[in-house]
């Protein structure tokens, strides 16, 4: 009696995992050795699979690097959910909001994004891709952390206040690339919370002034 052959794992799943291999692989080495060093025969090695198994799923570098930092944005997002859903049972503090932004962009992930915009800010093509993906990813990050914050935007101020926090956030990223930054950022983000808390409490917002005809 011959054994039972196993189920074969399904072709479409096979092709799924590879892809998502080689999309993390593109992810580790625009991290590590930047968009120079990350070319598809490279990634594929990184990977585990052969360069022509490579290329039947990315055609060309642009198309992998492209398609890897959406992919590495998107688990950024899922993973700032997951953190802020992980709060849910109680209300997450300004710090704990703003030290997972800080998080955020000194990823690994954050670091790949940066590889790729620095090659699309002297490539017109690789600039066409990244800018629709780079519009999707800030715009859901605000969204995010207005949600995380409690903001309200309808208030005048609130909403450059947001995007003011984003743009500390993504400065203090890029001081990290050379050194660890991590002891200034913790005092920038802690002293940032603070001020946030002001700028956001109600009662804190300027009174709107009075008209000749209302009371004194």
């Amino acid at each position: 009696m011959t054994a039972q052959a196993l189920p074969r794992e399904p072709q479409q799943d096979r092709s799924r995992a590879t892809r998502r291999r080689l999309l993390e692989a593109a992810i580790g080495c625009l991290a590590s050795v930047g968009w120079a060093g990350t070319t598809v025969a490279v990634v594929a090695e990184r990977a585990g699979v052969s360069r022509g198994a490579a290329q039947h799923h990315f055609r060309t570098r642009e198309e992998l690097v492209t398609a890897a930092v959406e992919y590495g944005s998107d688990v950024r997002m899922a993973r700032m959910r997951e953190r802020l859903d992980a709060l849910a049972d109680h209300r997450p503090s300004t710090l704990d909001v703003v030290t997972l932004l800080g998080e955020m962009y000194t990823s690994a992930l954050f670091r790949a994004a940066l590889q790729l915009w620095v090659a699309a800010s002297s490539d017109d093509q690789l600039r066409a891709q990244v800018l629709p993906l780079e519009t999707r990813v800030g715009r859901e990050a605000h969204r995010l952390t207005v949600e995380a914050l409690g903001a309200d935007e309808s208030v005048p101020g609130v909403r450059e206040t947001v995007q003011a926090t984003l743009d500390l956030v993504r400065g203090l990223g890029l001081a990290d690339l050379l050194t660890d930054d991590s002891a200034r950022r913790t005092r920038l983000l802690t002293q940032w919370a603070a001020t946030l808390d002001q700028a956001l409490a109600p009662d804190t917002r300027p009174s709107r002034p009075r008209s000749r005809g209302e009371a004194g």
